[in-house]
């Protein structure tokens, strides 16, 4: 089995490494700064994209294989997280409940996120390779506070996912509607 690093340099495609490379370095920021694990947080970072540039067929098989439901299919967006995680445990041993939740939701989030799990969720959200409307603010509301940017980036996934009127996951509305609450 080779080790992720192995994985990334060898077979990610060069904007996929840089990615998340960069999403490494940005949640161990964000755990120092916050209070997460950081060894746990760069673990979750150099997995998260694990399955991202995986062919649709194949995620299509891993989501009836694992039985994940009709929803991740023909959508690597949301399927490549959850297969991620279960090859994490699978092929690679890691067993750690919060390392293998910060992978698997990191694309849509969840009610009750831990702070691992935001930490990971934002950053790659936020990584200095990302270019997109309004990330500059999401960056500079991470340095103050997590919930809020957290909140920020959930709700401007909404409106991008419901703009283009695509399948929006529960776990996203979930995850905003739980950190409204906590406000």
């Amino acid at each position: 089995m080779k080790c992720i690093r192995e994985v990334i340099d060898n077979d990610f495609s060069e904007k996929r490494r840089v990615h998340t490379y960069g999403v490494v370095e940005t949640v161990k920021w964000l755990a120092e700064k916050y209070g997460a694990d950081i060894e746990k947080a760069e673990t979750a970072a150099l997995y998260h994209d694990l399955f991202r540039g995986t062919s649709v067929n194949v995620l299509n098989y891993y989501v009836k294989h694992l039985n994940l439901g009709d929803r991740y299919l023909d959508n690597a967006n949301l399927a490549h997280s959850k297969i991620a995680a279960y090859v994490m445990q699978s092929e690679y041993g890691i067993t750690d409940e919060e390392i293998l939740n910060a992978v698997s939701y990191h694309t849509t989030g969840r009610a009750n996120m831990s702070v691992l799990e935001k930490v990971v969720f934002l950053g790659d959200a936020i990584e200095p390779n990302r270019r997109y409307p309004g990330v500059d603010a999401l960056r500079a509301l991470a340095r103050e506070d997590l919930d809020a940017a957290c909140l920020k980036s959930l709700q401007s996934t909404i409106a991008f996912i419901s703009s283009k009127g695509e399948y929006l996951d529960k776990d996203t509305i979930e995850a905003r509607d739980y950190l409204l609450k906590e406000k």
